[in-house]
């Protein structure tokens, strides 16, 4: 993604914060938190946790999606039925947090992009092993921590990449921009190099609030949805939103 792409996506970030009226500090201190829990050779326990592992499951991630034919992108409205269509050979599905509960096998599923509050869908994908971002932002903190806690103690945890939403470089960590998961998600592929033309969106919708959506108060989440359709349409791929 072109360095000014990136920076207009973080300035939406801002915008969005001063939309919300959200307070900057505690996106940081998030963030933070997060970098210093996993700032050990083996944090929580587990080994490829550390750096070197997040670095390299960010590597695996990007080559398997700059070398798919096609990437879908799974937002909080996408039905089983619709993925069941997709999920062939050729295909990588990316998954925006609780959307993974649309997959009903992990074969083409790449990674979910989550600010961890998808519940047990995220769970279940956890303890299969699979990879996540996972993101830090000021409302999530604890709610990230008890969660990371938790799959530490899985049999096969999954590999993890974090990424948060400040303006400031934090070692370990990656603002990718977007808002929601959805549109972070896309934001990501952006980065890690997938063509917009091989992009499809699916289960992306301004007027209703998908069944894989966490418990929310629902006219902010309409409110949010709004900011998510700006940061599509960047990509000139809002045509692809319900």
């Amino acid at each position: 993604m072109p360095e000014g792409r990136l920076q207009d996506l973080i300035d939406i970030q801002n915008d969005v914060r001063m939309a919300f009226q959200w307070d900057y500090a505690e996106d940081v201190e998030s963030a933070n938190q997060m970098r210093l829990a996993f700032d050990s050779l083996n944090p929580f326990g587990i080994e490829n946790w550390n750096f070197n592992g997040r670095s390299e499951t960010l590597k695996e991630i990007c080559q398997i999606l700059i070398s798919s034919k096609r990437v879908v992108i799974l937002g909080a409205a996408a039905e089983q039925e619709m993925v069941d269509k997709i999920n062939q050979k050729g295909i990588s599905i990316i998954a925006a947090d609780g959307s993974v509960g649309a997959v009903r096998d992990f074969r083409n599923l790449i990674c979910i992009v989550s600010d961890l509050d998808g519940g047990e869908h995220i769970d279940l994908a956890a303890k299969s092993g699979q990879k996540f971002i996972i993101h830090a932002h000021g409302d999530n903190q604890k709610k990230w921590m008890d969660i990371i806690e938790a799959w530490s103690g899985f049999s096969n945890p999954p590999k993890l990449v974090l990424s948060h939403q400040t303006n400031e470089v934090i070692s370990g960590m990656m603002n990718f921009g977007g808002f929601t998961d959805g549109d972070r998600a896309l934001c990501f592929a952006i980065w890690a190099g997938v063509k917009v033309e091989n992009i499809e969106l699916l289960g992306f919708s301004t007027k209703k609030i998908g069944r894989w959506s966490g418990m929310t108060n629902r006219e902010k989440k309409l409110k949010k949805l709004v900011w998510m359709e700006k940061i599509v349409s960047m990509f000139n791929l809002d045509n692809q939103i319900d």
